[in-house]
C-alpha cells in the first residue's frame, strides 16, 4: 500500500480513537491496530436484515431512475438474494443507524451503491462463486464518512480547501476502520473503502494510483452514478438520468473509467437488457447538468 499521512483522526462511532492525525498509515501500523482488536468479526449479522434496510432498499428501487434498472422482478430478486448473503460486523450496522438518523443521504447511498454494484457484478462476473465473494465489498464503501463532521457532509455552500481535505479523509478512514473491524487489511471491503475515489488514469485520491481491481471499479461507477442521481446538499436538484450517463461516459472518454463499466451501466438502464458487451454507448451528450451545482468548487478560507 502507498503510505499516507492522516490529515485527521480515525475514530469509532463511540469516539474511541484508533489512529491519530499525523500518523503515516503503513502496513505495519494497520497490522498493529488489528492486533489490538480482541475479536474482529466475532459478531457479524446479515446486512439486509438489519432494521428496515431491506424495506428501504425496495422503496429506493421504486424511485426514478432505479425503477427502470430494477423493473425486472426475477433480476431484482437475484440481487436481493446475493445481498442477503452478506454479513457485516455489528459496529457497521450501528454506523448505518447513525447515518439514517443524522445524514439520510449517506444512509441511502450505502444501500443503493451496494445494490447497483451487486447487479453490475452479476453482469460483469461470469462465475457466480466470484460474485458471492466480491459483492461483500458493497455495503461499506463510505464507512469512513463517520470520521467527517456532519456540518461538512451536509454543507450547502462550496467547501473550503481544508473542508475538502477533511471530506477526502473518509477514504483512508474507511480503510482503517474496516481493516480493524474485519481483522484483515487485505479484505476487499477495506480495499474498496480506500480506493473507491481512485481512477484508471491515477487522477483520484487518496493515493493517486490507477484502478486495477474490477470489483473496485464496479463500486466506483455505482458510487458516481448514485451520487449524480441523488439529492445532495450542494445542488437544488439531481441530475436527470440521461445527463448522469453522459457524465459517466465523459469519464470513460477521459480514461478515468473503463468502457465495459459504462457499457454495463447503460445496458442496465435499457428495457431490453442487452448483454453489456453488445451495448453501444452513444457519445452524443444530450443532457443538461442541473443549475447551481457547487460540487468541486473550492473557496478561500
Amino acid at each position: 500500500m502507498t503510505t499516507l499521512k492522516l490529515t485527521h483522526n480515525v475514530f469509532t462511532l463511540d469516539n474511541r480513537q484508533l489512529i491519530p492525525a499525523g500518523t503515516v498509515v503503513s502496513d505495519d501500523i494497520v497490522e498493529e491496530l488489528i492486533s489490538t482488536h480482541e475479536s474482529p468479526s466475532a459478531k457479524s449479522f446479515p446486512f439486509l436484515k438489519h432494521s428496515s434496510i431491506r424495506d428501504n432498499a425496495l422503496l429506493f428501487f421504486s424511485q426514478p431512475s432505479y425503477n427502470t434498472i430494477f423493473s425486472n422482478t426475477k433480476r431484482t430478486e437475484a440481487v436481493l438474494d446475493l445481498m442477503e448473503q452478506v454479513n457485516v460486523p455489528y459496529p457497521i450496522l450501528e454506523t448505518m443507524n447513525y447515518f439514517k438518523l443524522n445524514d439520510f443521504y449517506t444512509y441511502r447511498h450505502f444501500i443503493m451503491v451496494f445494490a447497483l454494484s451487486t447487479l453490475l457484478a452479476q453482469d460483469l462476473f461470469e462465475d457466480h462463486k466470484d460474485i458471492k465473494k466480491e459483492v461483500v465489498a458493497g455495503p461499506t464503501h463510505d464507512l469512513g464518512k463517520l470520521c467527517v463532521p456532519l456540518n461538512i457532509l451536509k454543507k450547502t455552500d462550496p467547501l473550503t480547501r481544508s473542508e475538502r481535505l477533511f471530506l477526502e479523509h473518509h477514504a483512508i478512514a474507511g480503510y482503517v476502520l474496516l481493516s480493524y473491524y474485519l481483522g484483515d487489511s487485505k479484505n476487499l471491503s477495506a480495499i474498496v473503502a480506500r480506493d473507491h475515489h481512485e481512477r484508471k488514469d491515477a487522477s483520484g485520491y487518496p493515493c493517486g494510483v490507477p484502478l486495477k481491481d474490477r470489483m473496485v471499479e464496479i463500486v466506483v461507477v455505482s458510487d458516481v452514478y448514485d451520487a449524480l442521481l441523488s439529492p445532495r446538499p450542494y445542488r437544488k436538484i439531481s441530475y436527470e438520468n440521461r445527463t448522469a450517463l453522459d457524465e459517466i461516459t465523459t469519464m470513460a472518454e477521459k480514461g478515468k473509467l473503463s468502457w465495459e463499466m459504462v457499457q454495463a451501466l447503460v445496458a442496465a438502464n435499457r428495457k431490453d437488457r442487452p448483454h453489456y458487451s453488445e451495448c453501444t454507448v452513444s457519445l452524443e451528450k444530450r443532457g443538461t447538468p442541473p443549475p447551481d451545482n457547487v460540487y468541486g468548487i473550492i473557496v478561500d478560507e
